[in-house]
């Protein structure tokens, strides 16, 4: 039945890949050409990916008999989840679908990453350590997916904004690619509200990852390079919110921070976990690291 239910995981993963990929695509051509069909099309495929993401999640579970959280492949597969869950929320709520050319990217590197950088043994469900056996790491993971998640979505949205500022007025971007993407101001408003939707998360992460380091480790902090890293992130964000409400910081300014706190948030996880060494990370035979 095990096999059965991996075989089943790998199906869906791949699935999931074809179609990120595919909707990738298709958001690029649809902002080429303007037919709406593509870009619905697109949409769909966005949605069948979705599916297939929680699909392969959701029989992680199974096959492991615990939440998928506990290595870095179950950790992607979650934040490529969280990633595309909020897009599709975007999207839906602000008719902004030329953001998915931007956001779908970053699950297929992710994805990407996933098939280049981790063999079978990876990605083979795993018994948990007894120091990870906590619900504090439920909720310490979760949160960390949906924060990250809708980072990039305000990294995208702050491509965006800088690409369109690039282009000069608003006349001058009648036309082109950039003709899909909206008013300057709604760019830069929509930003602000996904970052303070991330916001707090990130904070409920770094709080909850305290108390669990507490459970496993007998201490709340050790400025172990995840958590420095995790508190920079977090310095980031907090600045890009008290510089927006305190001093008025908007637009090319704003969007910046946004994609240097966005490549603060890969290099938490990536740059982190894979070259500088520390409580986060465990014996290699395990390959476990975390958020």
């Amino acid at each position: 039945m095990d096999q059965g239910l991996q075989n089943l995981e790998t199906s869906s993963f791949y699935v999931m890949l074809m179609a990120y990929t595919l909707c990738m695509i298709f958001y690029w051509i649809w902002m080429g050409t303007k037919k709406e069909l593509i870009g619905q099309f697109a949409t769909y495929l966005v949605i069948v990916g979705l599916i297939a993401n929680t699909a392969a999640i959701i029989l992680r579970m199974i096959i492991a008999g615990r939440p998928p959280l506990s290595n870095s492949y179950e950790f992607l597969l979650t934040f490529v989840w969280g990633i595309t869950l909020v897009y599709l929320f975007i999207e839906y709520r602000y008719k902004l679908r030329s953001l998915g050319g931007f956001v779908m990217p970053i699950a297929f590197m992710i994805l990407m990453f996933i098939i280049m950088s981790m063999g079978p043994e990876e990605r083979i469900a795993q018994a948990i350590p007894p120091a990870l056996k906590s619900k504090w790491l439920t909720f310490h993971v979760l949160t960390a997916t949906l924060a990250y998640g809708a980072f990039a979505i305000s990294f995208g949205l702050g491509i965006m904004y800088l690409l369109k500022l690039g282009k000069g007025n608003e006349k001058s971007n009648s036309q082109g690619i950039i003709s899909r993407f909206p008013a300057l101001e709604i760019i830069d408003e929509l930003s602000y509200k996904v970052i303070g939707f991330a916001f707090p998360l990130l904070t409920l992460c770094i709080i909850t990852g305290a108390i669990w380091a507490n459970y496993a480790w007998g201490t709340y902090w050790s400025w172990d390079p995840k958590e420095t890293w995790s508190l920079i992130t977090w310095i980031i964000y907090a600045a890009y919110l008290h510089a927006r409400l305190m001093y008025g910081w908007k637009g090319k300014r704003a969007a910046w921070m946004t994609v240097f706190g966005f490549a603060a948030v890969l290099f938490t996880f990536f740059g982190v976990n894979y070259f500088l060494p520390g409580l986060h990370s465990y014996a290699s035979s395990q390959l476990i690291r975390f958020v």
